[in-house]
Formats: structure tokens, sequence, C-alpha cells
């Protein structure tokens, strides 16, 4: 079938693609933005104490008063950073975390006077691919930040940075393999319709086909790996402040150093958007689309605060130790389980 450029698509084409890019844009910012909050809250409750409670009804002014403090602050570069790549590292952190839920679909596709709308900015045949891509090219920014800022603390975090990279991108690709062979596509609406079918045993079709109970190895890999791919507690080594100072953005000010923690809950949010649509159906459930996928990802959200309150940070021989010598060869010995029983069964 032949493609058509962008300039020939119809004019209601072009406009349903800036609305939904505008909605998607505003939402994951109020997200990212309130994320902040809740974690505080969240964590609060659970350490017997109340969190922000002064800006707003129970401090829900907080991300604001914080959002408005850090614009008006003043901006420092160190006199012997290397201005350019200090001043670009943000922004490469930033940037492939909100272009990665282009690809995110977050509900069927609607029909509004004669048209099909897709819920999804697009629908890419290879959508993991890309993503896998866009998450690989966030490591640069933090690389770019530890080297550009020419301080020893900055540096080793970036470095650090690196290494988890390599050591867990690797892991959670593996991991979601296993995904690709039973659905047959890296298209992620593809891999919802797969999961909206019956599942294929018959004393098991009470359940639906979501993918964490036919792949619950493959599950726990990549949450746990997405996890250390985002620097999230307890896998933050490239940040941790025992050690580090503030690791990579250690010599960061103003609204700078807010864009590196705007990427991180980004990255949470992508993360548990794409965990939930690998896993747990997408849009598949009881209510419409969007508010199933939406309870999915804030489900999600919620155990990464649960974790950061709970579990201790692991230190860095143990991270690289797990990476390589645990997360690893299961991720391979999953594939070649899955593939016997997908070519067998």
């Amino acid at each position: 079938m032949e493609m058509l450029s962008l300039s020939d698509q119809p004019l209601w084409f072009l406009v349903a693609m800036l609305v939904k890019i505008l909605v998607v844009f505003v939402v994951v910012l109020l997200i990212v933005a309130y994320t902040t909050w809740v974690e505080r809250k969240v964590i609060g409750h659970m350490q017997t104490r109340l969190g922000p409670m002064e800006t707003g009804w129970h401090g829900l002014l907080q991300p604001i008063a914080d959002g408005l403090k850090l614009f008006f602050k003043e901006d420092i570069i160190p006199s012997e950073a290397s201005k350019v790549s200090f001043i670009l590292a943000p922004m490469m952190i930033l940037v492939p975390a909100f272009i990665t839920v282009a690809v995110i679909p977050f509900g069927p596709d609607i029909v509004v006077g004669g048209y099909v709308i897709p819920m999804q900015i697009t629908d890419l045949n290879v959508g993991m691919l890309y993503i896998l891509a866009m998450a690989g090219l966030g490591v640069y920014g933090i690389v770019l930040a530890g080297w550009a800022s020419n301080s020893k603390y900055s540096l080793l975090g970036g470095l650090r940075s690196s290494a988890q990279m390599v050591s867990y991108e690797l892991a959670a690709g593996m991991a979601i393999v296993a995904v690709f062979m039973l659905s047959e596509t890296l298209s992620l609406k593809g891999i919802v319709a797969a999961q909206m079918q019956e599942f294929p045993i018959a004393a098991l079709s009470f359940l639906p086909n979501w993918y964490i109970f036919s792949q619950p190895l493959a599950f726990c890999l990549f949450v746990i790996c997405g996890m250390a791919e985002i620097n999230r507690t307890p896998f933050d080594l490239p940040e941790a402040e025992t050690e580090l100072v503030s690791g990579f953005c250690t010599e960061y000010s103003s609204m700078k150093y807010a864009l590196f923690f705007m990427a991180e809950y980004a990255n949470m949010v992508v993360i548990a958007a794409i965990a939930a649509t690998l896993f747990l159906g997408g849009w598949d459930g009881p209510f419409p689309g969007v508010i199933n996928i939406l309870i999915k990802i804030f489900g999600f959200m919620f155990f990464f605060i649960w974790v950061r309150a709970t579990v201790p940070r692991v230190r860095y021989d143990q991270l690289m130790y797990m990476g390589w010598k645990i997360f690893l060869p299961l991720a391979l010995a999953n594939i070649v389980i899955t593939g016997a029983v997908v070519v067998f069964w």
C-alpha cells in the first residue's frame, strides 16, 4: 500500500494529529509535575509524617511553587565547564523521554464525524524498537552532563550511568523478546490486540490473555531492569548523594537542575506505560480504554514510589553482578523456554 506523505494527508488528519500531540504533552507534563507531590505525600505517610501541607490544600500547590522557585533562581555555570555541552545535556535527557510517548496506544480507535482516529500519536510497526532506541539516547545526556561539568563527582556519576545502561538495557531488551515471540509483532497496538484474544490454555480460559500470566519472569525482569534504567531507587547509583554528592547533576542549578528530575519522572511514566502495554493488556479492562491504561500506569508509579520508601540502595558491585550474572542469564533462559513452547505446543 502506498504511504502518503504528511503534506498529502487530509486537513482533519493533521488537526487530529496536532490535538493528540498537545493533549499527550500537557497530560504527561501534569503527571510529571504532580508525581513529585504524590511521591512526597506517599513516602511521608509511609514514614508517619505529613509531607507537603503549607502551599495549598494538603500542599497541592507545592509543584507550582517549586517550579517558580527554580525558574527564578540564579543559573550558575562553572567557569571550567564545557558550556555548550553543559547546556545541552539536560535537554538531551528530557526530549527522548517525552517523544517516546508518541507510539504508546491509550485506547481503541474512535470514530468522530465518520473519521477513524487512533488513540495514539502514531502507530509504528517497529514501535518497540523505536522506544528502545530513544531509551538508549537518554543516557548520552547523563554522560555528557557528567563530562561537561568538569567535576570528579559528576564524571563518576556519568560513567556509572553508562555502565548501568549497558547492563540493564540489554537484560530488559532480552526480557521482552518473549513478548514479541508470542504476539508476533513489534507494534504496541498489535501487542495489545494479541492480548485481547482468548487465553491459549483451555483450563485457564477464565483469565485474560495478558502476558503477565504467561510471561511472569519476563514481567519481573522488565520492571526491575526498567527501574535500573531510569535510575530509580534502589538503583540510583549515578546520583548517589552519600558517595557522589549529587552525581552527574552536582554542578547544575535553576531550571537545568529541574530538567533532570522532570526527565526522571517522565521516564517513570514511559516505563509504567510500556509495562502496562506489554504485560497488562494496555487499554484492555472493565472501564473505557484510557481509564484502564491510566489506572495501570498510576499503579506502577505507586509501586516505584513504594520501593523507594522501603528498599535501600544497592552497592555498585551488587548492581553489576545482578545485571550480568542474574538478570541477563534469566532473560536468555526465558527466551529459550518460550521458543520451545511456541514451536512444540
